[in-house]
């Protein structure tokens, strides 16, 4: 299945892809490196890797127009107040240019980097367009790729519309069934889920759609993957057919961007260009470990500069997860972990101890590197290099928040070299050797 039915056909716009050639640092890795030097890049082709000289790159829309304040915005005033309530005092960039077009009805595709206030612009978003006294059923429905992002979601919600008398429900695998029924039954009006459980629920007629307005897709790009795509399908082909779709993610493929062609109409861009997503503020290291068995002793020699705040570890495997933190509890040292595979109500517990500071360490799977907000990260490290880049970009972002410094750390053996290469020149950028005073940057 796909969007071809609901096809609103427009001239498909192009990329171009550019990158210049990153170079190595000679600083001093912090444990003695192996004999690996990281070969730089070789010449780009005309537009860059897999691109084409003639291909021009998609551009934040004319008409975007920048709003500096909430009040100017045209925003409910509850809303205004729940905002400065939260502790916001002035629209991020992002924010700025695409709120005043999705309060306007007009689809948004909207690109930013992480930690530029995505997650807020979502939840003021269903906040405006949700409104109890039109209907007590859905409103406006956001859908995440992790059910942690979906309840996160909720919570800004449920915060930012505290003076608005609207009613908010995260709909979730892993939760009581019971719960979202009785929730719907009552009455909601913003739904923020996981696209297999809010389809369930459309499929029980328990979330009723013909009040739905606005749908919003939550770092879009995984959302539109193969896996995703057919049960983001399957919601939207139950949606009104007026209603208003909002694309949001921090990195935006161009195949992603062809794809909403299909189910979006003359959407307003609000897009960044990719040599400049790499996240102001964050310093990219690298640890050349050469060998697969040397990366415990390598993480444990930077136990100490992990616990400086707080940091995150990446690993690609569930299952790795696990035998990681296994091994550092045996080591004394102090983490948490969480995956996939967990409960949810562990899942939920291990994150909100994060969140409140009671553990400083937490190893996890790219189930954590989308969205997630915890404003004391200043520590990324990549146990494991991600297998696109695209999960670089995100799993980098969680540190850095806010405006603040972060650091990132991917361990590098000699088959990830090439892997490493391609992320320097696809997104413009050089991944340094890390340097011995590591601890002076957090």
């Amino acid at each position: 299945m796909n969007f071809v039915s609901y096809r609103r056909s427009r001239p498909r716009p192009r990329r171009n892809r550019r990158c210049r050639r990153p170079y190595l640092s000679d600083q001093p890795c912090l444990s003695p490196p192996p004999d690996l030097p990281l070969p730089l890049c070789s010449k780009p082709r005309p537009g860059g890797p897999r691109g084409r000289a003639d291909d021009p790159a998609p551009e934040t829309s004319k008409e975007v127009a920048v709003t500096a304040s909430f009040e100017e915005m045209g925003l409910k005033e509850g809303l205004v107040r729940g905002i400065y309530m939260a502790g916001y005092q002035k629209p991020s960039a992002v924010q700025q240019r695409a709120l005043v077009p999705i309060r306007a009805g007009r689809d948004v595709i909207a690109q930013a980097q992480s930690g530029t206030g995505k997650s807020t612009l979502i939840a003021i978003a269903l906040c405006q367009l949700s409104d109890p006294a039109v209907s007590r059923d859905p409103q406006c429905i956001c859908l995440s790729p992790t059910r942690e992002l979906a309840l996160q979601t909720a919570g800004q919600v449920s915060q930012l519309g505290e003076h608005l008398s609207l009613s908010s429900h995260a709909a979730v695998g892993g939760r009581n069934l019971g719960e979202d029924l009785r929730r719907l039954e009552a009455g909601v009006q913003a739904v923020s889920g996981t696209p297999g459980r809010v389809y369930d629920l459309i499929q029980r007629r328990a979330l009723r759609t013909s009040a739905v307005r606005l749908l919003v897709l939550d770092e879009a790009d995984e959302m539109l993957r193969e896996g995703f795509k057919e049960q983001i399908y399957d919601v939207y082909r139950h949606l009104p057919a007026e209603a208003q779709v909002v694309l949001v993610s921090a990195t935006l493929p161009r195949e992603v961007l062809d794809l909403t062609d299909q189910f979006m109409t003359d959407p307003v861009r609000v897009l960044v260009k990719r040599d400049e997503l790499t996240l102001e503020g964050i310093r990219q290291f690298f640890v050349a470990v050469e060998k697969e068995e040397w990366k415990f002793d390598t993480l444990c020699d930077l136990y100490d500069t992990l616990t400086i705040t707080q940091a995150v570890v990446f690993c690609n495997a569930r299952k790795k997860v696990d035998w990681l933190a296994e091994k550092l509890r045996a080591s004394n040292f102090t983490v948490s972990a969480v995956h996939g595979e967990m409960p949810q109500a562990e899942r939920e517990a291990i994150t909100g101890d994060f969140r409140s500071g009671k553990s400083r360490v937490l190893v996890t799977t790219d189930v954590w590197a989308r969205g997630i907000d915890v404003a004391h990260v200043s520590l990324v490290i990549n146990y494991d290099l991600p297998g696109n880049r695209e999960a670089y970009l995100h799993r980098i972002g969680r540190s850095g928040r806010f405006g603040k410094r972060g650091v990132a750390i991917s361990f590098v053996r000699t088959e990830d070299v090439a892997a490493l290469r391609d992320i320097e020149q696809y997104y413009a950028t050089q991944i340094d050797e890390m340097p011995m005073n590591v601890q002076d940057l957090l």
